[in-house]
């Protein structure tokens, strides 16, 4: 089981369209897969059709130990979900005097079988609920914009990675960087690349994720861009993007 979490302080990166879509190609491509919404905004929920106010189980309650994980599970398509709500705001607060707070996320995951792939969305900001997915992670996918100050906060991020590994998570290591809203035509973003590249080395997928109307549009329809926009840029971006994740490894 590969337990992936996608990351990046900063908001509107490409963070949950990149969490939804690798997940839903995945899943295209045979593989198991679990997503989970850490997030309290709760945009990968609403972005594939669930009404997180609705909801009567989310991963608020299996945090807070008011409900198990398969009550919170749902089902999208051929993956499972864990859903968010705009409750989990004051999870930073409510769990912060709870003993073991860094390890709630790890905990509530054990009893998870048969599954390939966990991902799971973090919030834009380096709280106790993105600690608690760099401690069940094994891995990190950082999403990065290809546009001016793609990298600004990354040493932060970069420091705060280094500490959980140090004391809560060995096994943790950034293993992919996803370049987004690229566009070709822009000498900037090619520069961008290649800065990320600079800093980031092979870590960084060939494919990049080009700029497409079609990636925003999709979740206003409760879909992945597979369904909604099948021969778009984005669909097929992703999908590449997806071989190049099962190729690594």
């Amino acid at each position: 089981m590969r337990i992936i979490a996608l990351i990046n302080q900063k908001g509107g990166v490409g963070k949950t369209t990149s969490t939804v879509n690798i997940g839903c190609g995945l899943s295209r491509l045979g593989k198991k897969v679990l997503l989970i919404d850490l997030d309290p905004q709760a945009h990968l929920t609403y972005s594939i059709g669930i009404q997180a106010h609705e909801v009567k189980k989310t991963i608020y309650e299996l945090l807070k130990g008011d409900g198990t994980i398969d009550e919170v599970i749902q089902v999208y398509g051929k993956m499972k979900v864990i859903p968010s709500t705009l409750d989990l705001s004051g999870a930073e607060i409510e769990l912060s005097a709870v003993a073991g707070r860094e390890m709630l996320l790890k905990e509530s995951l054990k009893k998870i079988k048969n599954i390939d792939y966990i991902l799971i969305d973090c919030p834009p900001n380096l709280g106790l609920l993105t600690l608690n997915a760099l401690t069940t992670a094994r891995e990190i996918f950082v999403c990065l914009q290809t546009e001016y100050l793609a990298l600004q906060g990354i040493g932060k991020l970069m420091e705060t990675v280094q500490v959980v590994q140090k004391r809560l998570n060995k096994k943790l290591a950034v293993s992919g960087i996803i370049c987004t809203r690229y566009d070709r035509r822009k000498r900037l973003n090619k520069e961008v690349v290649e800065k990320i590249k600079g800093y980031f080395g092979d870590k960084v997928f060939n494919t990049l994720i080009r700029d497409n109307v079609a990636l925003a549009e999709a979740p206003i329809q409760g879909q992945s861009i597979y369904d909604y926009s099948p021969k778009s840029y984005g669909a097929e971006d992703y999908m590449k993007l997806c071989k190049e994740i099962i190729k690594k490894g």
